[in-house]
């Protein structure tokens, strides 16, 4: 989905390297694979975040963890890391262990209902060495009152002695360089610019170290003995260290606090208020127990969550934990600014010298699926703040750089609207007009604001899906004609795609009515006359009936021309081969039964199953394969993007995409859960096509798709954007089939999908049917 990001990354990557190799060793981010993200719950003061209302201060500070490490954490606006990551470090009679390479880890939630169920984002990491020397419990979580993060750790010495260090990263300003550090028995800081942080304990440090980064090994602080190296400060890339008591047996608790600020004593300041309100009343508030308000008065407020939870197979988990995931991926400066995920893909192999969101940021479709999934749940507030939210990313006007039309929406931004890529994508520029009508159907968006906002953004954007237009933003200079869109969902190729259009029609009939009840009829009867004249060209366009697999006659994922069967190239990406357009599927069109654009039994949806479900094609041409997983009975299927994909780990090497800067043929995407997901969106469609579905088709969706989505979440209950799916080495990371890899986890996408299912269930019909748009088409 994010390839071009990932391409940009990997270029910068090389150019920063050549240019700084002499100054600095390169720095990177850490491994993407969480198994814990979190952050506070703050309330809205009149749809917006300030201070003062019912949580009090805002907090500003979310955290992540993998691999039992606490990796990345944020302070300021949601892309902006301050760390990359704190291990623990111990020192046995057979050497120095670190948490991550010689642990094992486990991952539970600390607050939880009588049925398992996560009530906040608040987290018991275990991490057990694996030579049974020592275990270690970490407590994490922030306080809500203020900017800090709050950790409570316990270390078990099992077999003799044991030295504790916390080895600490900081990655200041959202880079890994230029920062400047200091250590000392009472506290750790580290700072760039106008941000500081300050580590401190309940009681001081045995001893403390600064010292540069050497070789991007932050470990060499402690050299082979254990024996802390450096002084009392550094610059440039910087590890901290401090030792903790040496305990010859039992049991040691420690309380930490990581306050933020924008100089030292501030810093400070945080971190030693936060110790002195104490564990107990610091996890209080941030849980909301008592008289506090917190995590569970959201997930209470949640009307539809029980009524959701109760289709789920493992008794509401991951339905809870996903609620919460997608409410903690909120910026909390800009109200309804929803990311795609708290992480940066492959991280541990991504360049950290230079400023970068990873997928830290906005995307109008991923933003769409998660205003969407939160409004299945029965959240009011958050999908009306994310509409609202939608003109920061809309272009006009005001957009820096913006030279010629406006109306769509930017393909990625920073939460304060800050354009990051330019592609034009038009599911992009319909989402948002889907959502305003949804809310309006809902009754939580009244007709005097979406009549408002009709003018404002609706109508521009459905202008621009008629008419496209020049662009004239940065690098994008092109002239779109839809509804050929100069980028796909997957954000890779230019053409007719089944996803893109089916959205396209939707937006364009749901504005119609939006147009309707703003008064201006002649634009509603342009923008239902577009849609119609889209539809009817959606097989002439994208059906092919001379295709390479099977029968020959399917939807492809992509054409670049109004004939689907002349078997011209589709462009190559990710390093992979640039093949003909008959010889690339995905289930993409499934979508325009989604939206009710076609019907579930129509021909040509019926017609293209086989193809996308053919598992005896060689990989290289596979889109689905079928996971069993240990004392869990049956297959659970999952699908790639499409055939022919490259955004994955090498199959080759086992290295990360795009590691070192360059693409390579061996290259793969893997299998993502959003397409269980989508599958049993249709097969609910299919079901209810001949009236309301049946308990036993519902049970049986439940079983095979929900069930699978729910394999494939981590002990987190945290679901990835890909699982591995077998195919290849796996020398970087021991990946286990069907477990999450390490290109991006939570992927808030991926948790939106499960959620709309399980909304779809509960009532039957497909959450994010369009009923104007199936009365017109799917008869």
């Amino acid at each position: 989905m994010r390839t071009l990001k990932t391409l940009i990354l990997a270029a910068s990557a090389l150019t920063v390297a050549g240019a700084a190799q002499a100054a600095e060793p390169a720095t990177t981010w850490a491994y993407s694979a969480k198994t814990a993200v979190g952050a506070s719950y703050e309330a809205y003061v009149d749809g917006a975040y300030k201070d003062g209302g019912p949580t009090g201060a805002v907090s500003k500070v979310w955290f992540s963890v993998a691999d039992g490490v606490l990796t990345e954490t944020m302070y300021g606006l949601i892309h902006e890391a301050q760390i990359k990551q704190m291990r623990i470090a111990v020192k046995t009679a057979d050497g120095v262990a670190v948490e991550g390479r010689d642990t094992t880890a486990r991952t539970e939630y600390l607050y939880t209902d009588k049925k398992g169920r996560p009530l906040s984002p608040a987290y018991k990491i275990t991490t057990t060495d694996k030579a049974g020397r020592f275990v270690i419990e970490k407590r994490i979580f922030t306080d809500p009152d203020r900017n800090a993060l709050f950790l409570r750790v316990t270390v078990k010495a099992l077999k003799g002695s044991v030295t504790p260090f916390l080895v600490l990263e900081p990655h200041m300003a959202n880079t890994g360089g230029n920062d400047v550090g200091s250590a000392g028995a009472q506290a750790l800081t580290a700072g760039e610019g106008k941000v500081y942080l300050t580590l401190r304990g309940d009681r001081p440090f045995a001893k403390a170290a600064a010292a540069k980064l050497e070789g991007n090994d932050a470990l060499k602080i402690l050299g082979d003995d254990g024996v802390l190296a450096g002084g009392s400060e550094a610059k440039g890339a910087i590890v901290l260290a401090a030792q903790l008591p040496t305990q010859a047996s039992g049991s040691a608790t420690y309380d930490f606090a990581i306050g933020f600020g924008a100089d030292p004593g501030g810093s400070a300041q945080t971190a030693m208020a936060s110790l002195k309100t104490g564990y107990d009343e610091v996890l209080a508030r941030y849980n909301g127990e008592g008289a506090h308000v917190g995590w569970s008065d959201y997930i209470a407020s949640l009307t539809e969550l029980p009524r959701v939870a109760k289709e789920s197979a493992d008794g509401g988990k991951l339905a809870y934990a996903s609620a919460l995931m997608l409410k903690v991926q909120e910026d909390r400066t800009y109200a309804g600014a929803l990311i795609a995920s708290l992480s940066n893909p492959w991280g541990d192999t991504v360049d950290a010298s230079k400023p970068s969101t990873g997928y830290k940021a906005v995307w109008p479709r991923d933003f769409y699926q998660c205003a969407m999934a939160l409004a299945a749940l029965g959240d009011k507030e958050t999908p009306l703040a994310a509409f609202h939210y939608l003109p920061t990313v809309q272009v006009g006007e005001k957009t820096p750089g913006n030279k010629d039309a406006g109306g769509w929406f930017l393909q990625k931004t920073e939460v304060d609207g800050t354009p990051e890529w330019v592609g034009v994508q038009l599911d992009q520029t319909a989402m948002p007009i889907m959502l305003g009508w949804k809310l309006w159907k809902l009754g939580w968006l009244s007709e005097p604001d979406l009549a408002a906002y009709y003018a404002r953004m609706i109508k521009p954007a459905a202008d621009f899906l008629v008419d496209g237009g020049k662009v004239g933003i940065g690098w994008n200079k092109a002239t779109i004609v839809p509804p050929y869109s100069q980028q796909e969902r997957w954000e890779e190729q230019d053409g007719h795609s089944p996803s893109t259009t089916a959205a396209v029609i939707a937006g364009l009939v749901t504005a119609g009515e939006i147009a309707d009840l703003a008064g201006d009829a002649k634009s509603g009867d342009r923008y239902r006359e577009t849609a119609d004249a889209y539809s009817a060209k959606v097989e002439a366009r994208m059906f092919t009936t001379s295709g390479k697999f099977g029968d020959g006659s399917y939807f492809m994922r992509l054409n670049k021309n109004e004939d689907p069967n002349d078997k011209a190239p589709i462009g190559a990406a990710n390093g992979q081969i640039a093949p003909p357009e008959d010889e690339v599927v995905d289930g993409g069109f499934l979508e325009l039964v989604r939206y009710g654009v076609r019907r579930a039994d129509d021909s040509h949806i019926v017609g293209s199953l086989p193809e996308l479900d053919d598992t005896a094609r060689e990989d290289m041409y596979r889109v689905r394969y079928d996971f069993s997983f240990p004392g869990v009975k049956g297959e659970f299927p999952g699908w790639r993007r499409y055939d022919v994909d490259g955004y994955g780990e090498d199959a080759k090497t086992g290295g990360n995409y795009g590691e070192g800067g360059e693409m390579s043929l061996g290259q793969r995407g893997r299998v993502w859960p959003i397409f269980t997901g989508e599958r049993g969106h249709y097969e609910l469609a299919l079901a209810a096509e001949k009236g309301k579905p049946s308990k036993a088709q519902i049970a049986a969706i439940r079983a095979r798709y929900v069930k699978g989505i729910e394999l494939f979440a981590n002990d987190g209950l945290l679901i990835p954007e890909q699982v591995w799916d077998g195919v290849g080495a796996k020398t970087r990371h021991p990946y286990v089939t069907g477990e999450g890899t390490d290109s991006a986890t939570p992927l808030a996408w991926s948790h939106a999908e499960y959620l709309k299912l399980l909304r779809s269930l509960a009532d039957g019909q497909v959450w994010d049917r369009y009923e104007p748009v199936a009365a017109r088409y799917a008869k």
